[in-house]
């Protein structure tokens, strides 16, 4: 199958998997989908970034994001302990934004859910307070690095990213570029073959 999950529009047939699924200590029944990254399960990456990932530091009004949000267990865990955050998922894929809009309703989670075009048009004059992310490495290294340096420009000064990636999939190599160009990044955490990143601005 040449189509990816960061296709905007899938070709396969959109077949639905419920699920009930754990995130960060509390249960949640969510759908995943065909065509979308991880439709049918919480991925290795996001379970160990859950698990190793700090609570969120996000004052009332300020924004998290989840950039690259699949069927949205991240924005869901996100959401639900950091309430009263102004929160936003984003990804190109537009199955897997349906699916994190019917994800967070459901576990009463409220988001922005929008392409990534979209969400960079009305934050436009925002900054973003906290980041997270699994993001697509398998763009290829280019589309990752612009990516990754859209979203970074817009945290605020005392904003911070958290990014999971697998280490033989480029973790410490992206930490590296991080540095390179003028990012703080520290690895926070690490399990089962996945690094969790901190990136903020120096």
């Amino acid at each position: 199958m040449s189509e990816h999950y960061f296709s905007s529009n899938p070709e396969s047939a959109a077949h639905e998997h419920p699920m009930k699924v754990r995130l960060r200590g509390r249960e949640y029944q969510v759908t995943g989908s065909d065509g979308v990254f991880a439709g049918n399960r919480v991925d290795k990456g996001t379970s160990v970034f859950l698990d190793k990932v700090p609570d969120p530091q996000v004052e009332a009004g300020q924004i998290a994001l989840d950039l690259g949000c699949g069927w949205g267990p991240l924005t869901i865990a996100l959401g639900a302990h950091a309430p009263q955050a102004e929160l936003w998922a984003v990804d190109v894929n537009e199955r897997a934004l349906s699916l994190t809009k019917r994800n967070t309703h459901a576990a009463g989670v409220k988001a922005h859910v929008a392409t990534p075009e979209d969400a960079l048009a009305q934050l436009a004059d925002r900054e973003i307070r906290l980041i997270w992310s699994n993001p697509p490495i398998r763009i290829g290294k280019a589309a990752l690095h612009e990516l990754l340096g859209t979203w970074l420009a817009k945290l605020s000064a005392d904003g911070e990213a958290f990014l999971v990636v697998q280490k033989n999939l480029g973790a410490d190599s992206l930490a590296r570029w991080l540095r390179e160009t003028g990012w703080e990044c520290a690895k926070i955490g690490s399990a089962k073959g996945f690094r969790i990143l901190r990136v903020a601005r120096s």
